[in-house]
């Protein structure tokens, strides 16, 4: 889960393609099977694809993997205390596209190196739930199942961009045991409920599939390797919202990724600022 940050977390982010649509906002975008399936489609080749690199002897973290000799700058980069933030696509096998009919999804990594932090502490961290606590765009939040290495969560979270957004969430939260100083963790929302009249005697929550479109699916997958600095902390952020229409697409897409990109930046740097210790020495 995810900290304070002052700016969009990652837990908006994927509505934010809705937002940006108003005045057409208001109209209803109903969550078809075939937008469902397609999201599940999406989501099994990322999870085949993120199980055989947490089980590989090549390396750990999505930037082990990447092409093109960017490994050692990126990690030199995460040393100077720089935030990475990319965009992702997922394929399928035969490396084309995955179509998403009357849907977007967004996909994004972002990692950033937290210093003086264990892993230990970081994993107490996470097995708490208090992560959640002080985020921007939580307006309540708590902790309904506690496990061993597992969370049910619901968070209340409210989002302003041209209109504003209240929805209810919950999410099923595992989280890997550490091995030879790494660890990993994954959030999936199993519901996200837009609220009509919010904080209101009235209020009501939509029928999640039969809103604006805003929110429709989270996935989170964070990975965790200590380091002698601290502990290198990367996410990957899968959402699922409205299509955006093609005729303003161009121009809503560059909207949209900026705002998924500083989203994921935003996260991370309220990750390192909740948890970050000066290494001893420095």
């Amino acid at each position: 889960m995810l900290l304070r940050s002052p700016r969009p977390s990652v837990l908006v982010a994927g509505f934010a393609a809705g937002l940006l649509l108003a005045p057409g906002a208001s109209i209803a975008a109903d969550l078809k099977p075939q937008t469902v399936e397609a999201w599940n489609r999406y989501v099994a080749a990322t999870v085949a694809r993120i199980d055989r690199e947490l089980t590989s002897t090549e390396g750990f973290l999505v930037l082990d993997f990447q092409a093109g000799g960017r490994v050692d700058a990126d990690r030199r980069a995460l040393a100077r205390g720089e935030i990475l933030v990319d965009e992702m696509e997922t394929r399928d096998a035969d490396g084309d596209g995955i179509d998403v009919p009357d849907g977007s999804i967004q996909h994004w990594r972002g990692a950033v190196l937290i210093p003086g932090l264990s892993l230990d502490r970081l994993m107490a961290a996470l097995e708490s739930g208090d992560t959640i606590r002080g985020q921007q765009d939580v307006v309540d939040w708590r902790v309904l199942e506690r496990g061993p290495r597992r969370l049910r969560t619901f968070i209340r979270i409210r989002r302003e961009s041209v209109v504003t957004v209240t929805y209810d969430t919950e999410h099923e939260v595992v989280i890997a045991p550490a091995v030879d100083g790494r660890a990993s963790s994954r959030s999936v929302a199993t519901r996200i409920a837009e609220i009509e009249d919010p904080g209101a005697p009235n209020e009501r929550a939509r029928p999640p599939g039969d809103d604006r479109g805003f929110f429709w699916r989270l996935n989170a997958y964070w990975r965790y390797e200590e380091t002698p600095d601290g502990v290198i902390a990367e996410v990957e952020s899968l959402t699922l919202s409205r299509s955006i229409p093609l005729v303003v697409r161009p121009l809503v897409g560059v909207f949209v990724n900026r705002i998924a990109r500083e989203s994921v930046r935003s996260t991370l740097d309220g990750l390192r600022a909740n948890l970050a210790r000066e290494p001893a020495g420095r």
